[in-house]
């Protein structure tokens, strides 16, 4: 073969490839890729036709469709503006108004300007994120309905039950000519707030939103300001100085701190300080009754997390009492309070108004005595406040290392309170009395129309030496103690009105023990043991009880003596009468009558009298006076026979100290002899002067005290 005809494979010319139309190269693609890629077209397409357009013929579309879901009517009388600026939502729109509901009227919320931006993926998840909103002359009207079931700003069915409010998330904001109204007619609350932004200044890019208001609090008047300062960076994304001052009913309250968005509250830690005259009234306003106090001062750290409230870091004075702990509330369908609280020292003025006295009088006559028709009272009578106590739960402690009180030697309290659904119990509220513990067991049952308070109070065996010692029994030669238990329960909103309508028992128990002769004569009248004493200078020489009894049956209010019966080495001492508690007045009667003859002995009743606030004591009786004319007729005729009236010839016979012991009623009491008793009360009282008789025999006298003694 010529050499020109040869060619080779390298020089030979390639074979040309064959084009595939884009149209093929889609076909070939798998399902799968074009359904995401043909998604991502559409989503790009219809972000390019809103960014174009602004989304401006979205604004019909707008109305009816969130109108629908809100079932409100919404209206955008101007400029509307939605769409995609990149990844975030932005909207504008001119005269924007959303209707409240039926039952209200008006308008929820009208603007002339509202231009914000929502981050996306928080709105596809449901929360409302704004990293700016700008309000120009936005007007919100905040309202319940009268019986605090509805409100204004919950959507939907306007029949519902209404939810808390909660504020968007705004990491900033600025306003012009903004007004906020809330209206709550069951606590008795309105406000008014205005809103606008202060420009900064030169080099100052950041503005203020300040903020002024006012209202009413059950017919008083408060006001408030504040505002978010801003620091320049800010523009960047930052944080807010956050400061509020509001004051009225009497109370002060600031709250400073640093939030990481305009309305971010939650997390932030935030200084706040209360004084005032009473901190009952600041509770008030988030429908929360606590006890009234005098005047207080307190400094606590307030963090938000959602609807709880959180005041840690709590310390402070109330009259002249300290306190510190924390607090917590809990907001939704029903508030709930917790706390754990304690106080070092604490003025019994103080203690008065937890009990029902009124803290106000109190801190003027620095005392909890009151008056009614010009008799001084003692039991408190504030009343529950029932319909508030209906609207939150609470679980509180709150504990007392040492009480100032004058003559009440009171420590270590531990109080437990429960309130759920208007059953409130305080159980237990414990304190060292004397060297004694009293432990008390108290609820209130506000769930039935008339209030119900039932008290089941102990106390065990106490010192009598250093409880009754600053009443003047001496310590030194006392070594009696006692006990004592009351069971009763009645029914009104107040502690006196309970009382008043009480039924149940009170008993007081003396085990043997020692007590000193000078008391114990004195009180039985037995003027001739008492000046033997007194010249062989033995006065501080004790005299023995054997047992003791003091026992009341309680009906409807009154307290008749079941019985009164002190058994001694050498005397018996009985007692008759009772007390009320409707009127607080005493009407008792006490005798001692000697085991062994006694010279110059009164054997005559020792009356008590008055009322609980002042007692009085009736030395002179009639029995004594009749002794006296005997004693005087005998002088006349023979002199020396004279001192026969005054002698006592020693027959009282002796109780058997088991009845006495297990705080049996009067008619179980026996002598050591095992006869019964004719000298107690057997739980009756005289006649009043109306006639009406203010007690009655108990029905079932065998029983026992429940079993306690």
């Amino acid at each position: 073969m010529p050499e020109a005809e040869t060619v080779s494979a390298a020089e030979q010319p390639a074979t040309p490839v064959e084009e595939v139309p884009a149209r093929n190269r889609w076909r070939r693609m798998p399902v799968w890729l074009r359904i995401i890629l043909g998604f991502v077209a559409a989503i790009f397409l219809a972000w390019l036709v809103l960014f174009v357009t602004k989304g401006r013929f979205l604004k019909h579309p707008f109305e009816k469709i969130v109108g629908k879901q809100i079932e409100r009517e919404v209206k955008v009388a101007g400029d509307f503006q939605l769409y995609f600026n990149w990844f975030n939502v932005k909207f504008v729109a001119d005269g924007l108004s959303v209707a409240n509901p039926a039952w209200r009227g008006g308008q929820l919320f009208t603007s002339k300007h509202i231009d914000t931006r929502l981050r996306t993926w928080p709105l596809i998840l449901g929360r409302r994120e704004m990293m700016w909103l700008n309000l120009d002359g936005a007007k919100v009207d905040l309202a319940w309905d009268k019986l605090h079931q509805r409100n204004t700003w919950t959507f939907g069915d306007p029949n519902k039950k209404g939810k808390p409010f909660e504020l968007p998330h705004i990491e900033r904001t600025s306003a012009v000519g903004s007004h906020v109204d809330y209206l709550d007619p069951k606590m008795r609350l309105e406000a008014h707030i205005d809103i606008a932004t202060v420009a900064g200044q030169q080099t100052r890019i950041t503005n203020d939103v300040r903020f002024t208001g006012n209202g009413r609090f059950n017919d008083k008047p408060f006001q408030l300001k504040g505002g978010l300062l801003s620091p320049n960076e800010m523009v960047g994304g930052g944080e807010n100085k956050l400061t509020l001052t509001a004051w009225g009913l009497g109370q002060t309250v600031t709250v400073d701190g640093t939030l990481t968005g305009a309305t971010v509250i939650d997390g932030a830690k935030l200084a706040t300080t209360a004084r005032g005259d009473n901190i009952a009234h600041l509770f008030d306003f988030i429908g929360v009754a606590v006890p009234e106090t005098r005047a207080y001062r307190m400094a606590a750290t307030l963090v938000k997390q959602g609807g709880n409230y959180d005041l840690t870091n709590l310390r402070g004075i109330f009259g002249t009492s300290d306190i510190a702990g924390r607090v917590s509330v809990k907001t939704g369908e029903r508030v709930y309070l917790s706390a754990d609280l304690k106080t070092r020292s604490l003025d019994i003025l103080d203690a008065g108004p937890f009990f029902g006295w009124n803290a106000q009088q109190a801190a003027k006559t620095g005392a909890v005595v009151g008056t009614v028709a010009g008799t001084p009272r003692v039991l408190p009578d504030a009343p529950l406040k029932i319909e508030a106590i209906k609207q939150f739960d609470a679980d509180v402690k709150y504990h007392v290392t040492a009480v100032r009180a004058k003559n009440l030697p009171v420590s270590n309290i531990d109080l437990t309170l429960g309130l759920d659904h208007s059953l409130l119990k305080l159980s237990p509220l414990t304190l060292d009395l004397a060297g004694g513990k009293l432990w008390s067991d108290i609820s209130i049952n506000a769930r039935v129309p008339q209030v119900v308070t039932a008290y089941d109070i102990k106390l065990s065996p106490t010192p009598m030496g250093k409880l009754l010692g600053r009443f003047g029994v001496e310590e030194s030669g006392t070594t009696g103690t006692l006990s004592a238990r009351i069971k009763m329960s009645g029914t009104g909103d107040s502690v006196r009105s309970s009382l008043a309508t009480s039924n149940g028992r009170i008993a007081v128990v003396i085990p043997k023990g020692s007590f000193w002769t000078r008391n114990i004569q004195l009180a039985e009248i037995d003027i001739g043991t008492y000046v033997t004493k007194l010249l062989g200078k033995k006065l501080k020489k004790p005299v023995d009880i054997n047992c003791g009894l003091v026992a009341f049956t309680v009906r409807n209010g009154i307290a008749a003596a079941d019985p009164i019966l002190i058994d001694t080495t050498k005397n018996v001492i009985v007692g008759r009468g009772g007390f009320s508690f409707r009127t607080e007045a005493l009407d008792l009667a006490f005798r001692a009558d000697g085991k062994t003859i006694s010279l110059f002995s009164g054997q005559s009743p020792v009356g008590v009298n008055g009322v609980f606030a002042k007692p009085g004591f009736q030395i002179i009786s009639p029995q004594l006076l009749t002794r006296a004319g005997v004693g005087l007729g005998l002088l006349a005729l023979a002199p020396p026979a004279a001192v026969l009236a005054f002698v006592d010839v020693g027959d009282a016979k002796s109780a058997a100290c088991g009845p006495v012991l297990s705080a049996a009623s009067a008619s179980a009491q026996k002598t050591t002899g095992g006869k019964p008793r004719d000298d107690v009360g057997k739980g009756t009282t005289a006649k009043s002067k109306s006639g009406k008789t203010t007690g009655e025999e108990r029905k079932d006298q065998r029983k026992k005290f429940l079993g306690i003694f």
